[in-house]
């Protein structure tokens, strides 16, 4: 018989979530950019499926509670409202010398910058590194220099997409492919609509 002080594995607390929050790239773009991706075909890299091409602004940690998130993430884009996401260029990086993505790099406008700074305070997460936005549109496996090299892609881009919410995403479990939006915040000068998420 279980008693109070035994209970079965089942009953525990469920593991953590891997969650992250981010920017879900408009359809029409994310198609672009995966098609540009594609020129690596062959070549030792993982590329990012089209339905999961995004901008990451907070990175991932693990989360008990999706809803306390979601509740998180409505209250910190309070009073954002749309912002324009503009795609400068496409090539390898973050360091020239020794690339491991190939991305699209973004133009760091200073409404995105504040819309980053207060999401990282919001989640209690701090990140030292400069902000650089991107879009990552394939890991480079091995010797990413070489993969450079004979893939030439670098080039300029000039096109744009309004950022009207921002995305609440869950990794997928091991073993499985796909990001799941578990909450949208909309960007509205009126003030932010949740999507209310699954709790698990």
């Amino acid at each position: 018989m279980t008693t109070p002080d035994t209970q079965p594995d089942a009953a525990k607390k469920p593991a953590p979530s891997r969650v992250f929050v981010g920017v879900k790239i408009a359809p029409q773009i994310a198609s672009k950019l995966a098609y540009m991706a594609r020129a690596l075909a062959g070549a030792p890299v993982k590329r990012v499926a089209q339905a999961d091409i995004h901008l990451t602004l907070v990175p991932p940690w693990n989360e008990h509670s999706l809803s306390a998130a979601a509740e998180t993430l409505r209250r910190a884009v309070a009073g954002f409202g749309p912002l324009a996401l503009e795609f400068m260029r496409l090539d390898y990086g973050p360091e020239p010398k020794r690339p491991r993505l190939l991305w699209a790099e973004c133009g760091a406008s200073d409404g995105l910058a504040r819309l980053r700074a207060a999401l990282l305070e919001a989640f209690g997460r701090n990140e030292d590194r400069p902000f650089r936005p991107h879009v990552t549109l394939a890991r480079l496996r091995g010797n990413g220099a070489a993969i450079a090299r004979l893939h030439p892609l670098a080039r300029d881009l000039a096109f744009a997409q309004e950022i009207v919410s921002v995305e609440l995403f869950q990794s997928p479990p091991p073993g499985t492919t796909g990001y799941r939006v578990v909450a949208s915040a909309s960007l509205a000068t009126n003030g932010p609509s949740l999507s209310t998420p699954d709790e698990q």
